[in-house]
């Protein structure tokens, strides 16, 4: 077992299997084997091993297979007045927007919609000055595991990191939401609903929900798979594995590489996307 696992997933994974299981596990998929046969024998249901599984996956996936590219982010200027940072926190909905220094490209910190709760509720006749509510932000790499930045947001009491690249420069943003879903599944509020099936990281490369119809794949990408009976890129990408592919497995179908983000026993729920350039026009 992965001794960086958190010691509560450790201690939780080592009872179950030391009450019900007496072989051995020394492998990850001998453990996700017995996971499936604990959900058989209905020691544990499908949602438990849904959570359980995703648990195990944070060690295999970076920081990079689920940011938020830098073309997605909200940020607020650092010298934005107050009508300027107030508008973009009402129009956003967000709870944490980066201050960048556009001009140098640095971030200068993080605010939080909450501390300015008292600024809201005063006469607001003064101008904002947002150094009184900066905190300091957290700075990540983009090969960083999920599992060592869900440790770094405990640590630090943080909900937000700001992703650099390996050039110094900002690569997008991830938050602990992020994090979760790939344990328990899509976290939706009344504000997702408008996000897009399709982010474009910006450097060839795309994230892509799995359940993105394919009418919507080939407007974004302007081309026409060649496909029968499938209504979704998962149904497309599932038909060339001829199998349910797992975390990580990847393929290149019609012109297009696929790599399987995030998944479970049941479905896949992630992809990144990258066009076979090899391949020429699809």
């Amino acid at each position: 077992m992965n001794e960086d696992q958190p010691p509560s997933t450790q201690s939780f994974l080592a009872k179950l299997f030391k009450q019900f299981f007496h072989t051995p596990l020394n492998s990850i998929d001998a453990l996700l084997e017995a996971l499936k046969e604990s959900e058989e024998n209905h020691i544990i249901d499908s949602h438990s091993r849904s959570i359980i599984e995703g648990t195990l996956q944070l060690e295999n996936m970076e920081v990079r297979d689920v940011m938020v590219p830098k073309s997605k982010m909200i940020t607020i200027e650092h010298n934005a007045n107050a009508k300027e940072l107030l508008d973009i926190m009402i129009n956003s909905a967000h709870s944490r927007f980066p201050i960048i220094d556009l001009k140098r490209h640095k971030i200068q910190g993080v605010i939080l919609a909450k501390d300015l709760l008292s600024y809201l509720a005063g006469d607001r006749r003064s101008d904002f000055n947002y150094k009184e509510y900066v905190r300091s932000a957290i700075l990540v790499p983009e090969s960083k595991t999920l599992g060592a930045l869900l440790r770094d947001f405990q640590q630090n009491k943080s909900h937000m990191a700001i992703v650099m690249d390996e050039y110094g420069e900002i690569a997008g943003l991830i938050t602990l939401e992020d994090v979760l879903e790939q344990i328990v599944g899509e976290i939706e509020d009344e504000h997702d609903l408008e996000e897009d099936n399709i982010i474009d990281f910006g450097d060839g490369r795309y994230l892509l929900k799995a359940n993105t119809p394919i009418e919507e794949f080939d407007e974004f990408f302007n081309t026409t798979l060649a496909i029968d009976n499938v209504d979704t890129v998962a149904g497309f990408v599932i038909g060339g594995f001829t199998r349910l592919p797992e975390q990580m497995d990847e393929i290149t179908l019609q012109g297009f590489n696929f790599k399987i983000l995030k998944t479970d026993s049941r479905r896949i729920h992630l992809l990144e996307v990258v066009r076979d350039i090899e391949k020429g026009k699809v």
